[in-house]
Order: structure tokens, then sequence, then C-alpha cells
């Protein structure tokens, strides 16, 4: 933070401890540069006036204001009146309490500033690692130095030569930058596994353990729930120093009383912990066999291989991804339409998509914005190739007499439907292999490469709704009408989040957006229902505030089927304008008005000679507007120009009428005739 403060510059600090403790609390480098630079150092406890002022962590006017009134570019009363003045055009179309909010703000952060005397000698602690010393090589020459903001000291020999990057790394940047985090009551708990389910950052998960020995002081755990699990240990352990303290997890739980609570995060607190976190990480997984993974404990049950992103607090399409990882993870290949999921998902330094102790994990790659699906599509088509070439030397390996036709028969048939069924045909691969190593025949070079094709792959495509509903959706049509096995996930925040909040044809009528300042006008576009037109296509509308059971089980039977899937799943974020702690509340809003009704459409249930539609949620109990009128995004337009608001509301209303009634009379016409 301090490399480029020059000789006499002045150093801003938010921080708990007071003028007096400040001091003694610094690294001792930190000490030694401020006073070789001769530096001016303030502090002011900016995150503590965010929360009695009702801003929560969102410092930046505090901290803003601080910094023009301690660095004198301009005037006191000049600076004052200009941030207020923005303030008033930035958040003025969001409400008086909005802006009254920040004007407090400003006038707080004048009389909070605390300058502090530089001590005299130095004597604090050390600076600790930037990665922990058990981090890779890699991570230790390469991403600390990106991380520490060094990333043009990197030499272009150490970069990797062929385009890829280590997977697994955010598990060594530890941000530690949760205010509160939570604190697991296992006495309350009813193991349900909804808090790891939703959490946005993998920062707090579940196991059943059988054996647990030599365990940390502070390491919790409750008698398991569950006739498989007699006998054995439940475990939920927060990863504090990830955890981003959206609270989403504390709000889910439905423990008559709460089975976590938000406790201030401190050094003790996060030392505890993260002893803990490594005890819990060395406990074995559970066994694939004991659990269904379709289910929501089940899924939880399964290590998350997409953790610690860099996405938002509380954002809600992270838990999707997370979910299909924990499902498919170790089988995965990833197609990733620029965006939202694409800077979370690849961003440099550090990768959140990771691997299981065997090393088998998502592989992951961004394209373009128009071309997403079909880069999807030549991933299943690759797989399919090379998995035919396999099935072929095979045969051509029983034929030079190198395995037996019992070997091949069993691989080549082999059932796939399941974890277990899926590790059990790596158990024979890894006899194919034993029997192929070593050998000069070139059969057995040209299957080796190959022979892992032979085990199931799954391949998804993700990607938001600008993505999906404009830009690339003629591919996205083309790669869906191919009938190939590819499964399609839309994390639907119904605006395109990344480049700002730019309307999409996902945005409903009546939103403000980028685009759109005066309100959509036209309804949103149902994507669902275009394409179960085609008759082939898996499609499932889900919401996982609204229907956490029919998420899980709808991304099972979307990756079980035979052919195209599409999952759209409804996601809240910063760009609805909402309070990100009660996002699942809002998900569940959004289905209860009928704006985002629950289904899925089997087109296997059609060849079986049943409804391939199911509606998995209730007619409409609430209005479109009492849904609405809980995000700023519909508000803004109310106090600009109410009488257009309601204009847009009254034909909100009706949009949400009429596709509820076409959905119901879809399902009707689909009835099997008897």
């Amino acid at each position: 933070m301090l490399r480029n403060l020059e000789e006499g510059g002045t150093f801003l600090l938010t921080t708990s401890f007071t003028a007096d403790q400040i001091w003694n609390e610094l690294p001792g480098k930190v000490q030694k540069t401020l006073i070789d630079k001769k530096a001016k150092f303030y502090i002011i406890d900016a995150v503590a006036l965010g929360q009695t002022l009702g801003l929560g962590a969102r410092i930046n006017m505090i901290m803003q204001t601080a910094f023009f009134l301690i660095s004198g570019i301009i005037p006191v009363e000049e600076a004052v009146t200009a941030i207020k003045n923005a303030i008033k055009k930035t958040y003025g179309k969001k409400g008086d309490k909005v802006v009254e909010m920040n004007y407090s703000a400003v006038d707080a952060a004048m009389t909070n500033i605390v300058e502090v005397k530089l001590g005299d000698s130095i004597g604090g602690h050390a600076m600790p690692p930037t990665v922990p010393e058990s981090a890779p090589d890699f991570v230790k020459e390469v991403t600390a130095t990106m991380i520490e903001g060094r990333g043009d000291e990197v030499k272009v020999s150490q970069m990797p030569n062929d385009g890829t990057w280590p997977t697994a790394t955010t598990q060594y940047e530890k941000r530690n930058i949760g205010v509160q985090v939570p604190e697991w009551l296992p006495e309350n708990c009813i193991q349900c596994g909804r808090c790891s389910l939703v959490c946005p950052h993998a920062s707090i998960r579940i196991k059943v353990a059988s054996d647990l020995k030599n365990t940390p002081e502070a390491f919790k755990s409750v008698e398991a729930v569950g006739k498989q699990f007699s006998g054995r240990k439940f475990v939920v352990q927060v990863f504090t120093e990830d955890c981003c303290a959206c609270t989403q997890c504390v709000d889910v739980c439905p423990a008559k009383i709460k089975a976590l609570q938000m406790i201030p995060n401190s050094e003790e607190v996060r030392q505890t912990e993260a002893k803990n976190v490594e005890y819990f990480l060395s406990l074995p997984e559970v066994d694939p066999a004991e659990i269904d993974p379709s289910t929501i404990k089940g899924s939880q049950l399964c290590r998350p291989l997409f953790e610690f992103s860099g996405a938002c607090s509380g954002c809600g399409e992270t838990p999707y991804i997370k979910l299909v990882t924990q499902m498919f993870g170790d089988r995965m290949l990833v197609a990733n339409a620029t965006g939202c999921s694409s800077i979370y998902g690849g961003n440099l330094p550090t990768t959140p998509y990771c691997k299981r102790a065997d090393g088998r994990g998502p592989a992951w790659a961004n394209s373009l914005f128009e071309d997403n699906a079909e880069f999807g599509l030549g991933m299943r088509a690759s797989v399919n190739k090379l998995g035919a070439q396999a099935a072929e030397l095979v045969n051509q390996a029983v034929a030079a007499n190198m395995i037996t036709q019992t070997m091949a028969d069993e691989i080549l048939n082999a059932v796939q439907k399941t974890q277990a069924d899926i590790e059990l045909q790596r158990g024979r691969i890894a006899q194919l292999k034993g029997k192929l190593e070593g050998s000069k025949d070139v059969i057995a070079k040209r299957l080796l490469p190959v022979a892992d094709y032979l085990v199931k792959k799954s391949v998804w495509i993700f990607g938001g709704d600008g993505w999906a509903y404009d830009i690339g959706y003629g591919g996205l049509d083309h790669v869906l009408a191919s009938g190939e096995n590819v499964n399609v996930m839309i994390l639907d925040t119904e605006v395109y989040s990344n480049t700002g909040g730019q309307m999409s044809k996902s945005t409903p009528r009546a939103a403000t957006a980028q685009f759109a300042a005066s309100g959509k006008k036209m309804p949103k576009k149902d994507i669902g229902m275009i394409f179960s037109t085609y008759g082939n296509v898996y499609i499932a509308k889900v919401s996982m505030g609204a229907n956490p059971v029919q998420v899980a089980k709808a991304i099972a039977e979307a990756e079980a089927y035979d052919g195209p899937s599409l999952i759209i799943a409804y996601a809240t974020c910063i760009n609805h304008g909402i309070n990100m702690t009660k996002g699942l509340h809002q998900m569940k809003k959004a289905v209860d008005c009928g704006h985002w009704p629950l289904y899925r459409y089997h087109p296997e249930l059609e060849e079986a000679g049943k409804n391939p539609l199911t509606i998995d949620s209730k007619e409409p109990t609430i209005t479109f507007e009492e849904y609405a009128m809980g995000e700023n995004r519909y508000r803004m337009l109310k106090m600009v120009n109410p009488a257009h608001a309601d204009e847009l509301m009254a034909a909100s209303q009706k949009d949400v009428t009429k596709s509820w009634k076409f959905l119901v009379a879809r399902a009707a016409a689909l009835e099997p005739e008897k």
C-alpha cells in the first residue's frame, strides 16, 4: 500500500484501533516506511461509521470525503459542496433516504478523522506472507506477485507457455474481508445443508465424518442424523478468511432457533477458524454411494469445485455454478461466455475453479460473447470424437491380444449414470492403462492419451442473459437445435450486469436500466417457451430462493438427459438495487407474483406417454407491483415519472397474468390423449 507513497505524503487507513493503539498494531515494515518517508498518518473507523449510518460495509463515500479533507487538493468547503452535489446527482433517483444516508456519511467523515503521531521506534510484527508457504511454487512466484500489485514485474519466462493457467488458486488468497462472519451453533442445527447451498463463495461447507481424532480445541461437531450416517459426526465449517459477510447462510437457515449467527471478525477468530478449516479439509469426503447428489443435503456433502471467487457479496449467480460443480465437477468441461461469470470465473490473479484431491476438476475456457454456444458445441464434438476413437482402439487392442474381450465389453458397455458408476468406470480405465503402459505397440501408444474419454464427460455452457437472449442468441438457437448432448445454464439477472446494467431482451417491462432510463416498454422474452417448441430440448426455469429442491432436481435431470438442455436460473444482482442480504426473499417474490414461474420440460416424459411439462410453482399469490417495488430498478421510475411508471406497471401485471395462463394452457395442451 505504501510502495508509491512519496516523501512527506499522506496515508489514510480505516481501522477499528484507536490512535493510541494503531502504531503498535502495524507491521514493522509499514512502520519503517512511514518513518522513512516522513508521512502524515491519519485513521478513521469507516466501517463502524458505515454500519451506524445504515450503509453497512459501503464506505467509499466516507473514505472519499476523508481523502479530500486531508489532501488539501481543493478547499474543504468546496470539496464538501462538490461531493454532496455529486451525491444528489448520482443517487437522487434512488430516493431521499439514500441521498440523506450519503450526506450523513460525508458529515461523519468530517468529524471522525484522527491524525496519528508516528512512533519513534520500529517494533511491529512481521508482515504476513501474501500466500502460505505450503502453496505451489507457481503461486508463490507468480500469483503472489500479482496479488501484491506487482504483476508488471512477472517475467515472460514465468508465464505459462501454452496459455493455460493452474486452477484452485483462490484458496491461497485469503482476503479476510468480512467485517462480520457466521458462527455455527451446532445445538440448533437440523443438518439440512441449505446454508452451504446458498453461499455464493463456498465459504461455508458441511461434512459427515466417522472418526474425529486430534481435533483443534475449538472444532465443533454434532451427532449426524440419517440412518446411513449413524454413529458419525456432522460438521459445519465456516471459512472466515474467504467469507464476504453476505449473511445469506443465516437468512436461509430454517431451524426454529437459527443455527448460525453473525459475529465480529477478529484476529482471534481468524486464527481459530484457520486451524479448524485445515482440520476440516483433512477429513475424508463422503462415499458417493451413500448420498444422492440431486438432493440439497446430498449435493452439499460433495466438495465444491468452484470456491472463493471474486464475485460480489451476495451474488445470485455463483450458487448455481457451485452446485453444478458439486454434482459433476470432476468430469466437467465449461464454455463460458464473456460477462460476470467469466470475470469471477477466470480472472487473474487467482482461479476459483478447483479440483479434488485426485486432481480431477472442471476444465474451463472463456469465449467471445457472440459464439460461446458454438464454442461449447465444439467441446462436445471433440469429446465425442475422442471417445469414439478410444472405443475403436479398445477393439483393436482386443484383436491384438493386448486386453481381453471381457475387459473391453465391461468398459464399452459400462453404465455411467451415477457418481458411483463413474468411479467404477475410472477403475476400469486405470486397469486398462496398466495393461497398456510400457507397451511399444502403436495401438497402446494411441489409446493411452485418449482412454480417459471412455469416462463420461459433462459439457456445460455458462453465460448471462445479455449473451443468451441477445448477442449470442442465434448461436444458442443453432446449438440447441443440433440435438447434441450439451447443458446450457443462463445466469439470468435480466440485465447486462458486467458492463454496468444495460437493458437486455430479458429485462422486464417497467424496469429501468441503461438504454431504458424511462422504463423498458416491451415485455421480457420468454426464452424457455420458445425453445420448448423444438420438443427435443430439456428446459427448466429455476430460482434458488424460491425452490432449491427443484433447482437440484432440474440440474440432475438436465445432465442425465442425452440431448440438449437449457436451465434458466433467476439470479439477483446489485444492479437490481436491492438489499443483497435479502436476495433469496426477492427470488421467492419473483416466483410468488408469477413473474418467474418454475417449470421443467422433459422430452423423455412425452416419449413415455406422459406430459413433458411440469409446473413446479403455484398460481401467483401477490401482485407484480408488490415484488417490483422491492427493487430500485422499478422504484426509480416511480419517483421521477409516477404516471408513466403506473402505466408500465399495469402493463407488466398483464404480462404476468397472460404468461401464467399461457403456461397452464400449454401444460394442458400437452396432456397425452386418453
